[in-house]
């Protein structure tokens, strides 16, 4: 069998982006808990939650490894699980926490994900 080609093209920004979002989900899950009772973090998480989402879908896999790819994929996931989180900031029925419920189920597949990806590259460039 042939290796799949890396034809990856490199998108500093993309990180970037991502990583933007992040800190702005990261902050507006903080403003509840703060006490603050506007509208406007409500905004501000569904702003990062799509950024976080372009960023990861626009962030290139450096490697051919099937399993460095499949965790890239798993990032767009999180930004797709921030996402949903941010649909039921909006939703009239939803419940208080269904968007906490989903902000932590993003933030934990997030964490696999960056804490697999250095140790599956170490292990491929090792072999």
């Amino acid at each position: 069998m042939s290796k799949i080609e890396n034809t990856a093209v490199s998108r500093p920004w993309a990180k970037w982006v991502a990583i933007a979002g992040l800190l702005l989900v990261v902050v507006a899950a903080a403003l509840p808990l703060t006490g603050n009772r506007g509208d406007l973090f409500r905004y501000i998480y569904s702003a990062g939650a799509l950024l976080a989402f372009v960023g990861r879908l626009f962030n290139p896999c450096p490697s051919n490894s099937l399993r460095v790819r499949r965790l890239y994929r798993l990032e767009v996931w999180a930004g797709v699980v921030f996402c949903v989180g941010a649909f039921f900031l909006f939703y009239p029925s939803a419940g208080v926490t269904d968007w906490m419920a989903f902000t932590l189920a993003g933030g934990i597949i997030e964490a696999y994900a960056s804490i697999m990806i250095p140790r599956v590259q170490e292990r491929e460039a090792k072999k």
